[in-house]
């Protein structure tokens, strides 16, 4: 059994964007699994903007991670120890394994992983939570009709990238907010969107009115903030508005509110938040999905690694500064 393990702890709530002083890096015995556990060695650890919030000692759909205790993440690993008849040393795994090397967890928390089948950090991306949120979050949520419009904001990003192809696959006119020139050109060029706006260099509310003449029928948001406020002006008449996620507001100390909320009333339209663990049952069936999509070609998918456990705390900050190119991870062996 290796002797040490390495782990990120949260010892301070952030105020603001997270600092290297809100976390301690750890050395610790590497834990054995009791009965029904198993021992995992986390190759690839996920970074989600999630993360921010569940550093907040406030009311969520999950509760925030204490302080003193590992941070919070998803992640893809082998299994080194078992004591549970599921699962034999040498197969990969996917859990909530936490920023750590080693991570015990019970079999029942685990989703097994062919790893001749994808390469492991596309288990983090498409066929992960990424994955999943996209999958039911477009088509549950927004429900898009082939021929429809669909915005996507963050579109470069973990889920934006895929809910923009899942529209496209499914017969919709997909547009794209991203930052920067190389950014909207992969979106254009590589994934086949119908536009993409450049939110940096534009003028958000004028692209979109010239984007969706006929205004927008499915807005999927990862942004908020003003960015929610531009779309809700240019919604089409029983638009849907599925609320992933606002990064723009994670670090801020007073939430900014949609302005424009009326539109929903003028437009019939609705407004809907969702959280991906509530579709847990049906995991397979997007999984399914998005595994036959990435066969045949039709859909794609970025991640951006960075090496090194130790790199945690400035990696995360390119998910608020707009530098991750693709799911984020760290590459932790």
């Amino acid at each position: 059994m290796p002797g040490q393990n390495r782990q990120w702890q949260l010892t301070a709530r952030p105020q603001g964007l997270p600092r290297r002083s809100d976390f301690t890096l750890a050395t610790l015995p590497v834990p054995e699994p009791a009965e029904g556990e198993v021992l995992v060695r986390t190759h690839y650890i996920s970074l989600d903007p999630a993360m921010r919030g569940w550093m907040n000692d406030v009311r969520s759909y999950i509760p925030p991670v204490r302080l003193g205790e590992v941070m919070r993440a998803g992640a893809v690993g082998e299994v080194t120890a078992s004591k549970h008849p599921g699962f034999r040393p040498g197969e990969h795994v996917a859990g909530m394994f936490g920023l750590q090397e080693y991570a015990v967890a019970k079999g029942d928390a685990l989703q097994k992983v062919d790893a001749a089948a994808a390469p492991l950090p596309r288990y983090l991306s498409a066929l992960g939570m990424p994955g999943m949120t996209a999958y039911f979050g477009l088509l549950d949520v927004g429900a898009p009709q082939a021929g429809q419009t669909v915005v996507v904001s963050a579109a470069s990003g973990a889920v934006g990238a895929l809910v923009g192809q899942i529209a496209r696959i499914r017969g919709c006119r997909v547009v794209g907010l991203a930052g920067g020139a190389a950014k909207c050109a992969y979106l254009r060029d590589e994934l086949g969107f119908d536009a993409a706006i450049d939110y940096k260099s534009e003028d958000v509310g004028r692209a979109l009115g010239a984007h969706c003449p006929k205004g927008i029928d499915v807005f999927f948001d990862n942004v908020g903030g003003d960015i929610l406020d531009a779309a809700l002006v240019r919604l089409a008449r029983q638009a849907r508005v599925v609320i992933c996620g606002a990064i723009s507001q994670y670090n801020s100390t007073a939430v900014a509110g949609p302005k424009n909320y009326l539109m929903l009333l003028v437009q019939h339209a609705r407004m809907e938040g969702f959280v991906v663990f509530d579709y847990a049952a049906r995991y397979a069936e997007g999984m399914t999905a998005m595994a036959g999509w990435l066969k045949d070609g039709s859909l794609k998918s970025k991640e951006d690694i960075v090496d090194g456990l130790e790199t945690f705390p400035e990696t995360l900050l390119k998910l608020f500064n707009g530098e991750n190119f693709g799911k984020l991870a760290i590459k932790s062996v």
